[in-house]
């Protein structure tokens, strides 16, 4: 079985808010759990479920192929999940192949988890008929692109030797795929009979009128007691919007070894206040997110550091478009922002950006990513008068006497939380610094989506994420030929770049190549990031064993009381 490791002080940064003791005990019998983790869910299919209350519900009722797994050191790693044992081999062809042997296991209504339930879940995953979010999390699987555009999910390299053996065929070499494309919730397996639809059917214009009806009727998991899962609980009780409770399955293959609570209650909330007055009165053993006063007085202590977030707020320029398509323009502008007073706006968690990949993605055990690479980005405030000095003459050397000779521009950003104080403060810096006409336009989420993939949009305030905790994942979207390459940005030094980390087998020559990337990515400008945020979550001081994925979700199936 291979094994993925990280750092116990990485783990203190990225995942837990929680120390485990050497004197705690692994005897729960009984305790029950109560967690408040954000807002009602609307959605448990896995291939729709984005928020952290409904990833952190669907990491409880499925069981992937891997699972994270949390030791007495405080250290993750991906361990056997449905699959017993895992093999993997490069082929000639630069190809890995990953052999996953499946354990003897059971659905909730006894039926056995067969290899077949991966390769239904996987080809759902990816029907472009269901415009999944979390599609790309295959896109490191041969056949991808070429099923995603023929509509033909056979073409997907993910299949069921026998009931017991799931072979999948990667395009390259990725280290990350076992420890998160593996215990992602998107991969979860699925039962074709329960979910009720057949991967593909519904993608051409004579099956409208059909996929209309079927929106139409309650979807398949609108009764989360009548779920049919693999994972260690099962849905009670549920109480729409207000409440989840699970209770542990007898049906669940490690369920005799099971030392977990015994039930979890999942409370959602509609504000961070009422989530924290649940906590207050011993409602609740779990809180996330604290209020804005909790963080503020957290971040009064310099000792305290938030908790990394997998995301990178960024400006995003149409390289396709007029002025933005000169790297010199796009240059200047970068020159003449402010960081520093971006994250001030963005709130009490936000630190100025040091690169695209934010802080807290590991790059080995001696470190992550940032840490270990360093700043790209100098966001020394002494630096900035002359940052914007050099920001006029790159303009004067394009041809531009000021930044309103660029003409009138827009700058998209989403209307949600400190969205319009940053688009203000971002658009006041340009202005004042080059004179750039720079008007910030707020748009819905769908809005935003829409404008950037059909590249309505001049500049945008982009969340860029990351499905896996892997700075590849963070670059990988910039190929271009990405579909998510919403910048248009080409450069065929980059792509090559991109194509030898995918087939790089030393990880140290990888890692030193995905820094080559990240800044030359940044130096062409097709986007700039601004900020990284930070979260902090509770958990009451008698519990320990409770993780939290850099991805969001949390994981409470580990969770005892501590006794010293």
């Amino acid at each position: 079985m291979q094994m993925l490791k990280r750092t116990a002080a990485l783990l203190a940064a990225t995942a837990l808010c929680c120390t485990l003791l050497a004197g705690c005990t692994r005897d729960s019998d009984g305790l029950s759990l109560s967690a408040a983790v954000g807002s009602a869910p609307q959605t448990l299919d896995p291939i729709y479920a984005e928020t952290v209350s409904e990833q952190t519900v669907l990491v409880h009722l499925y069981e992937n192929l891997m699972r994270l797994s949390v030791d007495a050191n405080g250290a993750t790693s991906a361990v056997s999940g449905m699959a017993k044992s895992v093999d993997s081999e490069t082929n000639v062809d630069g190809t890995v192949t990953y052999t996953f042997r499946l354990r003897s296991a059971k659905w909730s209504d006894g039926r056995a988890v067969k290899a077949a339930d991966f390769v239904y879940a996987w080809r759902r995953l990816i029907d472009p008929a269901n415009e999944s979010p979390h599609a790309s999390l295959l896109q490191v699987v041969c056949g991808y692109e070429e099923a995603r555009e023929s509509g033909d999910l056979s073409l997907l390299q993910v299949s069921a030797k026998n009931d017991a053996t799931l072979v999948v065929v990667l395009n390259g070499n990725y280290d990350w795929f076992l420890r998160d494309v593996c215990t992602a919730p998107a991969t979860m397996p699925l039962r074709e009979d329960v979910v009720g639809e057949v991967p593909g059917e519904n993608t051409g214009e004579d099956d409208a009128q059909s996929a209309s009806s079927q929106t139409e009727q309650a979807p398949w998991w609108s009764d989360p007691t009548a779920l049919v899962v693999n994972g260690p609980y099962l849905v009670t009780d549920w109480q729409e919007g207000t409440a989840l409770t699970a209770a542990a399955s007898e049906k669940y293959y490690n369920h005799s070894k099971h030392n977990g609570p015994a039930a979890i209650r999942f409370c959602f909330t509609g504000t961070a206040e009422e989530a924290e007055a649940l906590y207050d009165s011993g409602e609740a053993d779990v809180l996330w997110p604290l209020t804005q006063e909790a963080l503020t007085a957290l971040a009064a202590d310099e000792a305290w550091t938030a908790i990394p977030t997998l995301s990178t707020g960024a400006l995003v320029f149409n390289c396709a478009y007029g002025p933005f398509q000169d790297q010199s323009i796009r240059q200047a502008v970068v020159k003449a922002i402010d960081r520093n007073a971006l994250a001030a706006a963005a709130g009490v968690t936000a630190s100025a950006a040091e690169g695209l990949v934010p802080r807290g993605v590991p790059e080995n055990e001696e470190g992550d990513f940032r840490a270990r690479g360093g700043a790209i980005i100098d966001n020394d405030p002494q630096l900035y008068a002359q940052n914007c000095l050099d920001a006029q003459e790159m303009l004067a050397a394009a041809g531009y006497e000021s930044g309103a000779e660029l003409g009138e521009l827009e700058y998209l950003y989403v209307d949600e939380g400190n969205g319009g104080v940053v688009a203000s403060e971002l658009c006041r810096q340009l202005r004042t610094a080059i004179g750039m006409q720079l008007t910030p336009v707020p748009v819905s989420a769908k809005e935003m989506e829409a404008a950037l993939q059909n590249g309505g949009f001049t500049m945008a305030g982009v969340e860029l994420t990351a499905e896996c905790n892997d700075a590849e994942s963070f670059l990988m979207d910039w190929i271009s030929d990405s579909e998510h390459n919403v910048a248009r940005y080409e450069n065929s030094a980059y792509d090559t770049l991109m194509s030898i980390i995918a087939t790089a087998a030393d990880g140290t020559a990888r890692m030193g190549c995905l820094h080559d990337a990240e800044d030359l990515l940044l130096s062409d400008a097709a986007l700039t990031p601004l900020f990284q945020e930070g979260t902090a979550w509770k958990l009451r001081e008698n519990l320990v064993g409770a993780l939290r994925d850099p991805r969001g979700w949390f994981s409470f199936s580990g969770v005892v009381t501590r006794t010293v």
